[in-house]
């Protein structure tokens, strides 16, 4: 799988897991629910959102080291 690829797929299945929370959140409604969200989702999710604007920034970078390779 390509860098790209890698980085669509980290976002579908970080969709995937906001998705389950959401249905989670639903049912889970205390105070730990909201200390969960807040110290790990929350923190997890924007890395996320960092990660795959990297994994694109190096997709360009790759391509046009190849490009230039040719």
């Amino acid at each position: 799988m390509s860098l790209a690829g890698n980085g669509s797929r980290l976002t579908a299945i970080t969709r995937e897991l906001a998705a389950d929370w959401g249905q989670t959140r639903m049912v889970w409604r205390d105070a730990k629910a909201a200390e969960f969200e807040l110290h790990y989702l929350a923190e997890l999710f924007g890395s996320v959102d960092k990660a795959v604007a990297v994994i694109e920034q190096l997709d360009k970078v790759l391509a046009k080291v190849r490009k230039d390779c040719e």
